[in-house]
């Protein structure tokens, strides 16, 4: 059934095309009237509207990949950022205890990376990940370390809108990726020694060209060695696809879980307690506050490809996440 008030913006629409006496107007505005009729209507809380330029082919967009593991610790498994965007003092520093190892994320002089920031790593592991799969069919040299975008290019793949505030984020977020550094320390139990890595987020970024009017222009990022090695250095990559509305994702929390639901779920179901969740998240909210926003997250149950519910627990109460695959093929 058609809303009442699609129906009125409709008639409306025909009538205003009805008084016009030019025939090129009104095809063009009829073009244009199609076009906005057609354009997908998004009603989720967790998820925000495309922008104006999401259907344009200016640019090739790959599809979007991440790195999930760095020696088998699982990165998807735990925030290597900031969720909120008010949250990235100078100095910020992360710690997680994990079962084989110690992940501390710690933030440079511009403050930490937040996860909006870190869009800006998805895109290059995309387009290398791309890259190697041109480069391994033959059709294109091996991939250097370098990837050079353009600002419009960033915008594009990560489904932003364009706009002068657009611009200085951008800028503001390589400032936080190149002082952002994730350090590992493994414990080998078989040998009873510990080894430890240092593993930025970036390698180093340079504004190679800026527009007339000062906005960022052309960008050199350097890919860092750790995500360079998982995506060219194994016959067969150390990436997972993540689906590209993941971007219209509004909220840190809510694209954490489906980080989250993507490594450790798949194609299936995965089961975590609040309080794992609280603590892999890295947020500094109270776990009462933190537990209200999950369940608001629940209750929307609207992330791409999964399902989110909540489930009793003898510690407390769990977060089960499942595929939506997974339902459609056991209600089939």
């Amino acid at each position: 059934m058609v809303p009442i008030e699609e129906t009125m913006w409709r008639r409306r629409w025909l009538n205003a095309l009805s008084e016009i006496t030019s025939q090129s107007l009104k095809q063009a505005l009829a073009r244009l009237g199609d076009s906005i009729e057609d354009a997908p209507v998004v009603d989720s809380p967790s998820l925000r509207p495309t922008p104006a330029n999401d259907n344009q082919l200016d640019f090739f967009v790959p599809a979007l990949h991440d790195v999930p593991v760095k020696d088998g610790i699982g990165l998807m498994d735990i925030a290597v950022f900031r969720l909120s965007k008010k949250q990235t003092r100078k100095g910020d520093i992360i710690r997680y205890e994990l079962p084989d190892a110690t992940v501390e994320v710690a933030g440079g002089a511009h403050g930490m990376a937040t996860i909006y920031d870190y869009d800006i790593v998805l895109m290059m592991i995309s387009h290398l990940a791309e890259a190697m799969h041109r480069h391994r069919k033959g059709q294109a040299e091996m991939p250097s370390k370098t990837f050079r975008p353009h600002s419009s290019e960033v915008f594009k793949f990560c489904r932003a809108p364009y706009g002068g505030r657009q611009y200085e984020a951008l800028e503001q977020a390589l400032d936080r990726l190149q002082g952002t550094y994730i350090k590992i320390v493994a414990s080998d139990r078989r040998k009873a020694v510990r080894r430890s890595g240092y593993f930025p987020l970036i390698a180093g970024a340079t504004v190679v060209s800026r527009t007339y009017t000062g906005r960022i222009g052309t960008l050199e990022i350097m890919i860092p060695d750790w995500i360079y090695d998982g995506v060219a250095g194994h016959e067969v990559p150390e990436i997972l696809t993540v689906n590209p509305d993941y971007f219209l994702i509004r909220k840190g929390l809510a694209r954490f879980v489906y980080r989250l639901a993507r490594k450790a779920a798949g194609s299936g179901e995965a089961t975590y307690t609040f309080r794992t969740v609280h603590t892999r998240c890295g947020t500094t909210r109270q776990f009462k506050k933190f537990a209200h926003e999950l369940r608001q997250l629940i209750a929307a149950n609207d992330l791409p490809d999964y399902e989110l519910v909540e489930e009793h627990g003898k510690e407390g109460p769990l977060l089960v996440i499942r595929h939506r695959r997974q339902l459609a093929d056991q209600a089939a």
